[in-house]
């Protein structure tokens, strides 16, 4: 199996930064591409940002300029560096990863969410 740990929310003014982290751990033979989503109240989950195993990167529209996805793919961990935050970033954020494990199985799994939350 394969495990998702996030961390890294909080609470923040407006302009302020917070960066969160998420890592998989299990049977984890390589990891294509890992992204960060999120969902505010009563709203879908929506997409933040993905990175590939080759380092493309794309970004909602909304988080252009302030957000900035990177990978450790020695730690199999994700980030997501978030500057210059607005309340309408308030959300609750989810990792995922789209992996294959060692039994050659396509797979893709999504981290506990972790709240940001920012004040005007």
């Amino acid at each position: 199996q394969v495990q998702l740990v996030e961390s890294g929310g909080g609470l923040v003014q407006a302009g302020g930064s917070l960066r969160l982290s998420c890592a998989a751990s299990g049977s984890i033979f390589t990891i294509n591409t890992m992204a960060w989503y999120r969902q505010a109240p009563g709203k879908q989950r929506d997409l933040v940002a993905t990175m590939s195993n080759s380092g493309t990167t794309n970004y909602a529209d909304s988080v252009k300029g302030r957000f900035t996805i990177s990978r450790d793919n020695a730690k199999n961990t994700v980030y997501l560096q978030m500057n210059t935050l607005k309340p309408e970033d308030t959300a609750v954020y989810y990792c995922y990863v789209r992996l294959m494990r060692y039994d050659s199985r396509l797979s893709q799994y999504w981290g506990q969410g972790t709240q940001v939350t920012v004040s005007s």
